[in-house]
């Protein structure tokens, strides 16, 4: 209880930092957030959030139900609803029975619907690591990302693209064991200048060939004029010195599909025993940058543009099916579900651990005060009035978060 009531202050104060400063980052990442289907949830992922929030509700009451059993507290019945949108489930326990027992008895019954959700949450996180293990037989993880979905239209889409059924091994040099590495080297990429590599200078072209670098408004050159979907402009020191550069524009595909990443003409040396090399960097604007996507046996896929758009454009799984009758999504379903488990299980244990009116956090406060306080504060009156503060303190608590976390959603 005192747990959820320090995370509801924490997620309290970082809406207000949020809603002050006009910075949606401000505040950091929140524990705990208010989800509207449709407006923060996207619409594909709402069977597994009913699905998950159904299943977390049954598990809750039927804890209490078994707690209930065990204390010898009739149950009348068991039953779901639908409140608007969102399923849930209730248990009818025998109210004579209940209040007949020892407030210590009380708190197990009140306080077994919290404990099974922490329970689920524990299984789905081990189900969650375990899952590579479980699906070792028919699937395999550990030799790449497996594309399971492009976005139409997107840079990763086309001929020369990815597509679904495509194993990603590398971006660059940067190896691609799963789709962590994925993530970890697109912002490795993406916040490091951008690398360069080793071609003949024979078959450097001169720049004035496609017409005079001009200055982009970011202050970097482009040479390539004729805004040619095949050609880049490339930046090189024309000396051996390293002092100015000259520019040239290439085929991209033709010169660096297979050419070796370097940073100056020094690691270029020993490209080749006939023909001196030198190292080219592509010119681009900020932020954007040149990437080399290997998908074996496919040839590379070239990506010019800012690399998160790239992660967004590709859907990746790190389950490789070992058959080739196994259903790609499988893996995906059963990972997506145990972290919905895992998330809206842990939410309802937060949420009915808070001292509030209405939820299982009331009846556990007043078992406890009750159990705790009677020797203390003799007077019953008092012990309730101490109760009813503290309640209503933790559902002013909850109102806000809510409150503003739906104005946060929403209106913004």
């Amino acid at each position: 209880m005192l747990g959820s009531v320090v995370l509801l202050i924490r997620t309290l104060q970082q809406t207000i930092t949020q809603m002050t400063t006009n910075n949606p980052g401000a505040g950091g990442q929140q524990a705990l957030q208010v989800v509207v289907p449709g407006v923060n949830l996207p619409t594909n992922q709402l069977g597994y959030f009913f699905l998950a929030l159904l299943l977390s509700g049954i598990i809750h009451e039927l804890g209490h139900a078994v707690a209930a059993l065990r204390e010898q507290v009739r149950v009348n019945g068991f039953g779901l609803f639908v409140f608007v949108v969102y399923p849930g489930a209730f248990v009818d326990l025998f109210t004579s029975h209940l209040n007949l027992i020892s407030p210590t008895q009380q708190l197990r019954i009140f306080c077994a619907g919290v404990w099974h959700n922490f329970v689920l949450c524990v299984a789905a996180l081990l189900l969650l690591f375990l899952l590579p293990v479980l699906l070792f037989p028919v699937y395999s993880t550990g030799g790449g990302a497996l594309v399971i979905d492009v976005v139409q239209g997107s840079a990763a889409d086309g001929p020369r693209g990815l597509a679904v059924g495509d194993l990603v091994t590398s971006l660059e040099d940067c190896p691609i064991r799963g789709v962590s590495d994925w993530s970890s080297c697109l912002s490795h990429l993406s916040h490091n200048p951008q690398t360069g590599y080793c071609v003949p200078r024979a078959s450097l072209q001169p720049s004035w060939a496609h017409g005079r670098p001009f200055k982009r408004l970011d202050g970097s050159m482009d040479c390539c004029s004729n805004k040619s979907l095949t050609d880049l402009c490339f930046y090189y020191s024309p000396d051996q010195s390293g002092g100015g550069r000259e520019y040239s524009c290439l085929p991209v595909r033709k010169m660096v599909s297979g050419s070796r990443l370097c940073s100056t003409d020094d690691d270029c040396v020993s490209d080749s025993e006939h023909q001196s090399s030198v190292c080219v960097t592509p010119s681009l604007e900020n932020q954007t940058r040149f990437i080399r996507v290997a998908h074996p046996p496919h040839t590379h896929m070239l990506f010019v543009g800012y690399p998160p758009h790239l992660q967004y454009a590709v859907s990746l799984t790190n389950f490789v099916p070992r058959f080739s009758f196994l259903h790609l999504d499988l893996p995906v379903f059963l990972e997506t579900f145990c972290k919905y488990l895992l998330s809206l299980s842990g939410a309802l244990a937060v949420v009915n651990s808070v001292p509030c009116f209405a939820l299982d956090g009331q009846w556990i406060l007043n078992a406890l005060l009750e159990a705790t306080l009677a020797s203390v504060v003799s007077d019953p009156q008092r012990r309730e009035m101490i109760g009813f503060f503290l309640l209503l303190g933790g559902s002013a608590l909850l109102a806000a978060n809510v409150a503003l976390g739906l104005w946060m959603v929403t209106a913004r």
